[in-house]
């Protein structure tokens, strides 16, 4: 069976599919250059304004649920609660400068 010739000729390559191979392998590689994101300076800032609405609302209900609770356990509940209240806005603050000095790649 394997002494058999097959019935018909094998195809030659032909230049002109190894052309439009060529063609077309460039194509896919400038189409996945085109499509690739440029950048993350977007992702950049959107990740830093996440991090300071997250310093602004933890400072504000971490103090007042803190300061509500030493004030409660004192019995000076309104002024420990604005005490708790001022003390989260400070660190907050705090927090968003300390953010805001630090270089983009730290």
């Amino acid at each position: 069976m394997s002494d058999d010739e097959p019935a018909r000729k094998p195809i030659e390559e032909d230049a002109r599919i190894d052309a439009l191979e060529k063609r077309l392998s460039a194509a896919q590689q400038r189409e996945e250059q085109r499509n690739r994101k440029t950048g993350s300076g977007a992702d950049a800032n959107y990740r830093s304004g996440n991090r300071v609405l997250a310093d602004l609302l933890g400072g504000l209900l971490g103090g007042s649920v803190i300061g509500y609770a030493i004030g409660y356990l004192t019995d000076t509940n309104p002024w420990g609660l604005l005490v708790g209240l001022f003390l989260g806005i400070v660190v907050a603050f705090r927090n968003i400068i300390r953010a805001a000095n630090q270089k983009p790649g730290e």
